[in-house]
């Protein structure tokens, strides 16, 4: 690590988390990290990291201050109830790239600001395919004159695009979170009219690949519906809750997405009603058969 590097307390290593780490040690920053099954952080060891016991001891020394949790509650927990922002020194910056709600992140920044800290929420969109390759779309809100400073961390991660104000990360996220969501549903279901009506789905997956159907979704997510495997790059239980926020959000605003409320609901019932909440996403293709028995996409096994 050079002399001018910012040091980095990283707090939540899991399935995102922990390839997050592992691009900012390679990127030459001294990272400390914390994650409530030690084991996980234990893990990020022989890559170099720090290993604390509780997010207070690794927040001490550290000039900027990820999370990386499940939810609101989690990060606010973890900020306030577990010691991180109280532990902190003097100047350090926040950055929360948890996928939370706007409100719950505009309520953070204000804490934090009430502390003496700067903060920013800054989600990202990738995967972990994204966070291995430090390719992730990083949205960040905030304050700009605290972003400048902090470019060259994000930077280690992918490439981040400030947004507007406290909350516009979280908010650039859920608009993500909603196409996201959306197109799976409509791959999922082209995929299936495929089948059901005597075509062969890979192949039409493929003729119609690189025309205005072409999509990231439907490069990556039309792949596993093929394969059939349901192992979580982006588990649906967190699609939903991601889901849940975008809905939310919308009532604030005072707007009604009906795509969005459609592919919910579908989430929902998968989520809470079939039992597949630890599938990836893309497994939402597993609740459309279920509403058109007997067509079901190709005679692989599911693979979880």
């Amino acid at each position: 690590m050079t002399d001018d590097k910012s040091s980095v307390a990283f707090l939540g290593t899991g399935l995102m988390g922990a390839p997050m780490v592992r691009c900012l040690l390679k990127a030459g920053y001294k990272v400390s990290v914390w994650n409530r099954s030690l084991d996980k952080a234990e893990a990020l060891g022989s890559d170099g990291a720090i290993v604390a016991a509780s997010p207070a001891e690794a927040v001490m020394h550290a000039d900027v201050i990820i999370t990386m949790l499940t939810a609101g509650a989690a990060v606010t927990e973890v900020l306030f109830e577990k010691g991180a922002a109280r532990s902190a020194k003097p100047g350090a910056t926040f950055i929360d790239m948890s996928s939370i709600a706007p409100s719950t992140a505009r309520d953070i920044a204000a804490r934090l600001d009430d502390a003496g800290y700067a903060a920013l929420d800054a989600p990202v969109s990738g995967g972990t395919v994204g966070a291995s390759e430090a390719t992730l779309a990083i949205m960040v809100g905030g304050e700009r004159e605290t972003f400048k400073p902090v470019e060259d961390v994000f930077k280690a991660m992918g490439r981040a695009t400030y947004v507007g104000p406290h909350g516009s990360g979280q908010l650039a996220k859920l608009a993500n979170q909603a196409i996201v969501a959306i197109t799976i549903g409509a791959v999922s279901e082209a995929l299936l009219l495929a089948e059901a009506g005597g075509a062969f789905p890979g192949a039409v997956r493929n003729a119609i690949r690189g025309g205005f159907a072409e999509s990231r979704i439907l490069e990556l997510h039309g792949k596993r519906m093929i394969d059939r495997n349901w192992r979580p790059g982006g588990a649906s239980v967190n699609q939903l809750k991601d889901l849940d926020n975008v809905l939310q959000a919308a009532d604030e605003a005072g707007v009604e997405l009906p795509l969005t409320r459609n592919v919910r609901d579908r989430y929902h019932q998968m989520v809470n009603e079939m039992g597949l909440e630890g599938h990836d996403h893309s497994a939402l293709l597993l609740q459309l058969e279920a509403m058109n028995p007997p067509h079901r996409l190709g005679m692989r096994e599911d693979r979880i």
